[in-house]
């Protein structure tokens, strides 16, 4: 078929129609009225089968049988065809939506119960589903995000977009701490996770766990991660949960280092003052 008839079939079908009616109800379009016989033939099918075929677009209104013998079928004009199709389809959605009032009507007298008790677990594999992840958890945030990262996830957090959503939060009312060690050369990133309204502080050669909490509820800690690979196909092996219990633990593992860590502007101004490193940090 060319490309213009597999675009007609699959519109057809868009409107309802199964891939055999379509087929079918095309051939009888471009070549007009037939037997089954013929259209068996021509299908590469059973008579028995088309017999099915045009007994299903005759109730769909989409194929007339003629009434002289032997029967043939008619194609119905394509606007028609459609418009009983979209009536068709309309009503569906109707009973559909009729069904589902009854449904959440029933569910209110069964009273049923819905737990949150049941924690769930994922494996994010790559470092564009621990970005596109952490960005729509924290879209969904409502009160705190923490976070704990060492100095080379500071430039992955400014590349693909974490302070915007970050700043995002913070304009909502949300409230956001990181800890991470501040370097010379990673004050730029600092800064721009200062601006986005986040409280951090230094952790002098921070190199554990990069973990973060959203809400006390939801968090993500790295399994196996190269921060110092910032490019979103580099492999990486991080758990997301909604485990509320290995969320408190989390937390009060940043709560500890919180306690020890200095603030961030603090850190940046010594360092001004010291002015550049000789050599690479």
């Amino acid at each position: 078929m060319s490309s213009d008839v597999d675009d007609f079939i699959t519109y057809l079908m868009d409107f309802g129609l199964t891939e055999k009616e379509a087929q079918c109800y095309f051939y009888l379009l471009r070549y007009g009225p037939k037997t089954p016989s013929p259209l068996a033939r021509s299908l590469h099918t059973y008579r028995v089968d088309v017999h099915r075929t045009l007994l299903s677009l005759i109730e769909k209104g989409i194929v007339r049988p003629s009434l002289n013998s032997p029967t043939v079928y008619i194609a119905v004009e394509p606007s028609t065809a459609l418009d009983a199709a979209f009536q068709r389809l309309q009503q569906e959605m109707q009973e559909m939506e009729r069904r589902k009032r009854k449904l959440e009507e029933l569910s209110r007298q069964q009273r049923f119960r819905f737990s949150d008790e049941v924690s769930t677990y994922k494996m994010l594999k790559t470092t564009k589903e621990v970005v596109s992840t952490t960005i729509l958890t924290i879209g969904h945030t409502n009160e705190e995000f923490i976070w704990i990262v060492p100095k080379e996830g500071l430039q992955a957090a400014s590349m693909f977009g974490i302070n915007s959503v970050v700043q995002e939060l913070t304009e909502r009312g949300g409230k956001t701490r990181a800890i991470t060690d501040i370097t010379y050369n990673t004050i730029p990133f600092v800064q721009e996770v200062i601006d986005a309204g986040v409280e951090a502080r230094h952790f002098e050669g921070y190199s554990g766990l990069l973990y973060s909490v959203f809400d006390r509820k939801y968090c993500m800690s790295a399994i196996n991660i190269d921060v110092k690979r910032v490019t979103l196909d580099a492999p990486a092996i991080m758990l997301y949960t909604d485990d509320p219990v290995y969320a408190n633990y989390l937390t009060s593992t940043f709560e500890l280092l919180w306690d020890q860590a200095v603030p961030a502007e603090g850190r940046i101004e010594e360092l001004v003052k010291q002015g550049p490193p000789h050599a690479d940090e």
